[in-house]
């Protein structure tokens, strides 16, 4: 099956499933968004969540944000991963947008991932969820079924996923299948002990090399 054909298959399964998404990360505005994004790196969606209340509460503008001490940052983040290099990264970001561009969030995807913490993911998530821009951000989830759907080469740079799955994927669509693949791949898909045989999806569009590997895996796991 071609991948445009398979791509059109699978997004049919995922309308059907998940008609409408939310983003799964409490937010305010572009801003709040912004830091939940950038917190959520290597942290569950679900930890972030926990710890931006008493963070919004506290500073949930950038002119506020900025005005914070690092420590006290730290102090409200400290439960997620890397919270000491991210409490730096939100003072200074803050202090960039302030500085910058008149305390606002910029909706270009040059000026977003010239702050500090803020990668390429992190910016097509702001421009899609909060500016409504074309863009299909590429997390752990996505990553991984694309290679196991065969929409993309084993092996692929997540920047070759994220070009491979705009050429099949209609640019309307980018946004809201990015949602949707993440919450199959949390419901139906894990990386591990999965049979890809009961998967809504993998069980037509896996490809025979992925359930090779898949399936040996399985076997050295129920040797040990």
């Amino acid at each position: 099956m071609k991948r445009a054909d398979k791509a059109e298959r699978i997004q049919e399964i995922l309308d059907d499933l998940y008609p409408t998404t939310e983003i799964p990360l409490d937010h305010r505005d572009p801003y709040t968004l912004l830091v939940a994004v950038l917190l959520s790196a290597q942290t569950t969606d679900k930890k972030v969540n926990e710890v931006t209340p008493d963070l919004f509460a506290r500073a949930a503008t950038p002119a506020r944000m900025a005005e914070l001490e690092v420590e006290e940052i730290h102090s409200l983040i400290r439960q997620i991963g890397l919270a000491n290099q991210k409490a730096k990264n939100l003072k200074r970001l803050s202090a960039m947008l302030m500085e910058e561009h008149g305390g606002g969030v910029p909706g270009s995807f040059d000026d977003l991932e010239a702050l500090p913490g803020v990668g390429h993911k992190t910016a097509s998530v702001v421009m899609a969820q909060a500016f409504g821009k074309a863009a299909f951000p590429v997390d752990t989830h996505i990553h991984r079924l694309a290679q196991r759907w065969g929409l993309t080469k084993e092996g692929a740079t997540v920047a070759r996923t994220e070009k491979d799955l705009k050429k099949v994927f209609p640019e309307e669509a980018w946004s809201k299948v990015h949602l949707q693949i993440i919450y199959f791949g949390r419901e139906h898909c894990p990386a591990l002990y999965h049979d890809l045989t009961e998967c809504p999806i993998c069980s037509w569009a896996a490809t025979k090399k992925r359930i090779r590997q898949e399936a040996r895996a399985d076997r050295k796991r129920r040797k040990r």
